[in-house]
């Protein structure tokens, strides 16, 4: 039997958000609010940088450095893993 993953996007049965999508939805909010009218751009690009760094270095952590056990758990291939490793300087 498969273990569950924590974060899904919403509980089975469409219940209650996970913590995940509930923190980044109210980082979000607290961003265009902070704006205050502002123009911005490149928020995908923004977020993704914002989040996939720490996700990275909490994986490589828990893989004990092990890029091919990181890339198992991320569902990346490891080539993809290591670019992703040297464009945060990570490798």
């Amino acid at each position: 039997m498969q273990r569950k993953h924590r974060y899904t996007a919403k509980a089975e049965g469409g219940g209650r958000e996970n913590e995940l999508a509930s923190t980044v939805r109210k980082v979000m909010r607290q961003y265009f609010k902070d704006l205050d009218g502002e123009k911005c751009t490149n928020i995908y690009e923004m977020v993704v940088c914002a989040v996939e760094r720490p996700m990275l270095e909490v994986v490589m952590f828990q893989a004990q450095g092990n890029q091919t056990r990181a890339a198992q758990l991320l569902g990346l291939n490891r080539n993809t893993l290591r670019k992703k490793l040297h464009q945060h300087g990570l490798d």
